[in-house]
């Protein structure tokens, strides 16, 4: 299967007001998405940024989906995701198409397959750890989670030289071959430009893990990176918004960009919501999950005005 690049249809004016609701966006063909992952319930963090998100895709009147990133087997589960579609509901949010990442993997692997016969992926044998940070988002706000990023790799199972006629073994996992001391240069349309150099901020990265079963339906599963490529790509995404901590992945999914002949789309990183502490909102602060929220007795416009200041 081969996978067809999309023509960059992007927003060129931009304006943020306080770094969150759209000022003016100028589009002939907006396309966004929302991107949660049901492996626990939305907080305050995921609320604001998808906000954002779905203020800026009707500011632009533009085509929103709704991606359920369901891709980490040990973490997904099906409450979780009902329990996001009910909690953005409610907030106000809706979305004009869905689709799950679990029902789109022959996409995913057309695409390393694509990444094989260029010679720009290859198969790994190293540790377990790595390859559970590389099938969810990574947090590289290292202030706040520095154990989140995907370590630098020491290319212990890097071929010397690129193989273009490398096949697919079904029991392998693989990483993307980064071009040597190269540097990936873009401009966030909200934290500015931005600068990344591979084999000095990252390495080769984990595109697909080997399968956890032994099943023949089992093929194996990709990473975040690869999956998120393809499936902006497939949708014509011309804008992804997202937090900041991500600002490195954003390179390195350019990079795959560029490898497999799709356009990049715009970027808009939000700022992280913290608490009245500094601490980075993320899954384990139950007391600030929607559900939790919405329990309480808060309205959807009590939860906007959050939005604005540092939650207790």
């Amino acid at each position: 299967m081969q996978l067809h690049s999309v023509e960059p249809v992007g927003v060129r004016e931009v304006g943020l007001d306080g770094g969150m609701i759209p000022a003016k966006i100028t589009s002939t063909s907006y396309t966004g998405r929302l991107a949660p992952s049901p492996t626990g319930l939305l907080h305050l963090g995921h609320a604001r940024t998808f906000f954002i998100a779905h203020q800026r895709a009707r500011a632009a009147h533009g085509k929103l989906y709704l991606r359920d990133e369901d891709l980490d087997p040990q973490r997904s589960r099906p409450e979780f995701s009902a329990a996001m579609r009910e909690d953005l509901l409610w907030l106000g949010l809706t979305w004009d198409a869905e689709l799950r990442q679990s029902d789109r993997l022959p996409l995913y692997r057309a695409a390393l397959d694509q990444l094989l016969a260029a010679g720009l992926a290859y198969p790994c044998t190293c540790s377990r750890r790595d390859l559970a940070q590389a099938m969810q988002a990574p947090h590289e706000d290292t202030a706040a989670a520095p154990d989140d990023d995907e370590p630098i790799y020491n290319n212990r199972c890097r071929p010397t030289a690129p193989n273009p006629t490398a096949v697919f073994a079904p029991h392998a996992n693989y990483r993307f071959r980064t071009p040597d001391h190269t540097t990936i240069a873009f401009t966030d349309l909200h934290a500015g430009p931005q600068s990344f150099t591979t084999s000095v901020d990252f390495g080769d990265f984990l595109i697909w893990r080997k399968p956890l079963t032994s099943g023949p339906d089992d093929i194996g599963l990709p990473s975040y990176q690869l999956a998120c490529v393809v499936d902006d790509a497939l949708t014509a995404v011309t804008e992804v918004v997202r937090g900041r901590d991500l600002l490195k992945s954003t390179a390195r999914q350019i990079l795959l960009q560029r490898a497999l002949g799709f356009a990049t789309p715009a970027y808009v990183h939000c700022d992280l919501m913290r608490d009245a502490n500094g601490v980075r909102l993320a899954k384990r602060h139950d007391a600030l999950a929607l559900r939790t929220l919405r329990s309480n007795g808060m309205t959807p416009a009590d939860v906007l005005a959050l939005f604005h200041e540092p939650p207790a």
